[in-house]
């Protein structure tokens, strides 16, 4: 999934850059990266020398540059655009200038938004990951699911798993092969670059599929259809009296943060008790934002959900402190 694509993407760095850097086996992770993916990326570097180091955002979630800073000459610095909040941070173009080339620029995307949105390779990012799961598969509750990885061709010997290419056969006819084989079951164990052995080869081809069949008009359709939800589900929440963004300046794709009035776990509360699936308490995550709830929308979202919501919250604020 996309956390281990991102801890894969920062051991990958760390091999790639890890005897020339001035901050040797130093990894900067950004503030506002998930609890849960965090922990992955810990699982993987903590045994294996790397120090991670926290990147700070500034308190509208933005990139803190004077951080930024500190981090030139480390291995490789991960963040995600858009944020935890789904915010999209222009300020991470400017952050590979900042970092230098001597280190890794790793982005974590939803890779949706990439079809409206500039791809981080163009403003320099070395590495990018990203979820699968919105390409076709539906949820799994914790089963099978797929992320996705690329990279610069200098990170290629380096990458995690297998890479197919496509070749002839003897007979000429089209065929795929094996063109770098870097798992345990290939080489010497202590060589490996992966020591996954789930396959998640259907899932991933079923995401394949479905990004075939939506090429790349049908791509920024779909990428259209989320911004437009996400939009129109913020107007419609921050109508609300009550209720304001985390950061009302910025821009926003799939999901976006708001202040209540009061828990947002007994925000969720009221609505499930209504039927609406109202968000993310990010309170989970952190406890200073235990009044703070992420809203998310997509390409499924319909003005009667958005409705839902707006009149589950209204009557939730009306009851509080009541």
């Amino acid at each position: 999934d996309s956390s281990t694509a991102a801890a894969e993407a920062i051991t990958c760095a760390v091999r790639v850059h890890g005897r020339k850097a001035s901050q040797q086996s130093v990894v900067y992770v950004s503030m506002f990266v998930p609890p849960h993916r965090l922990e992955v990326i810990r699982n993987y570097t903590q045994g294996s020398g790397i120090e991670i180091r926290m990147l700070e955002h500034l308190r509208d979630g933005h990139i803190d540059m004077e951080s930024a800073a500190s981090a030139a000459g480390c291995c490789a610095v991960y963040v995600e655009q858009p944020s935890s909040f789904g915010i999209l941070d222009p300020g991470l173009m400017q952050l590979k200038g900042v970092i230098g080339d001597e280190t890794a620029l790793i982005i974590g995307v939803d890779a949706v938004s990439l079809g409206i949105v500039e791809p981080p390779g163009n403003w320099g990012a070395d590495i990018v990951v990203g979820e699968g799961q919105p390409f076709g598969i539906g949820p799994t509750a914790g089963g099978p699911i797929y992320g996705i990885f690329a990279c610069g061709q200098n990170y290629t010997r380096q990458m995690p798993g297998r890479i197919v290419g496509l070749t002839r056969d003897v007979d000429g006819k089209r065929a795929f092969t094996l063109t770098l084989s870097t798992r345990e079951q290939h080489i010497r164990r202590h060589r490996a670059t992966s020591n996954i052995c789930s396959n998640e080869t259907l899932i991933a081809l079923m995401g394949a599929m479905h990004m075939a069949l939506l090429g790349p008009q049908g791509l920024e359709r779909l990428a259209l259809r989320v911004a437009s939800a996400t939009e129109a589900t913020k107007k419609a929440v921050t109508a609300i009296d009550g209720i304001e963004l985390v950061d009302p300046k910025a821009s926003n794709f799939r999901e976006f943060a708001v202040k209540l009035p009061g828990e947002a776990s007994e925000a969720l509360a009221h609505l499930d008790g209504e039927g609406v699936l109202g968000g993310f308490d990010l309170g989970v995550w952190w406890d200073s934002m235990s009044t703070c709830l992420l809203i998310g929308a997509d390409e499924r979202t319909s003005e009667s959900d958005i409705d839902a919501l707006v009149a589950g919250l209204s009557s939730w604020i009306g009851g509080v402190g009541a």
